[in-house]
């Protein structure tokens, strides 16, 4: 029998894994964040006293009205697919060193065939190769590191993900009004990642530590 994957089951298993060395104190209560399919909850806890501090969820009445701000203005991937960029990175490593570059559709074949024909030499037996020359592609670099505000930015015009940050900032701001600046942040077993990112950098802004 195929065994079948519970997706809330693991969940749960990676949240008691958390909760085996993550607690709240008095002075330094635990955030605790849970998502459902459409909201996103948000409770300080004081594990010693098993008290709830402050909560905000989504279905805040200061969120009632909340509208999104106006799209990100994202940058056009270029319309050439991975052939014409292969294509192009050829075409520079041929520029590079001395040889004609190779010219696009059907007449790049002739050439091919025809060069091939003329100024290839046979290889002899245990010898070295004629005047080929090993076409090097330029290495692919590594982009730098974002931060988690950065990741954010493709997806902050969804209205879920920009929902979950203001629910960050407004569990921020009743946790500082109860005296409470220090936190440690469990995040229930899902990815930091969406909206529990959101959640945890919309509480960050508005001075919450953890």
């Amino acid at each position: 029998m195929i065994k079948q994957f519970n997706a809330s089951r693991a969940r749960l298993r990676r949240h008691r894994h958390i909760r085996r060395h993550l607690a709240g104190t008095s002075s330094r209560p635990r955030l605790n964040v849970f998502r459902s399919g459409q909201h996103i909850y948000a409770q300080i806890i004081d594990d010693v006293t098993g008290m709830t501090l402050v909560a905000a969820s989504s279905l805040d009445e200061n969120l009632q009205n909340f509208k999104s701000a106006q799209p990100i203005v994202r940058a056009a991937f270029p319309k050439e697919g991975p052939a014409e960029v292969e294509a192009e990175a050829v075409a520079v490593a041929a520029r590079a060193s001395g040889e004609a570059a190779p010219v696009k559709g059907k007449g790049a074949k002739v050439e091919k065939s025809a060069k091939s024909d003329k100024s290839a030499k046979p290889q002899a037996k245990g010898g070295k190769p004629g005047t080929q020359v090993k076409t090097v592609l330029p290495a692919a670099q590594k982009g730098e590191k974002k931060t988690p505000k950065e990741a954010l930015a493709p997806i902050a015009d969804n209205r879920k993900v920009a929902l979950a940050h203001e629910v960050g900032k407004l569990v921020a701001q009743r946790a500082k009004e109860k005296g409470v600046t220090r936190v440690v942040f469990d995040r229930g077993g899902y990815a930091y990642h969406g909206r529990v990112a959101a959640l945890a950098e919309g509480a960050r802004e508005v001075g919450l530590d953890f």
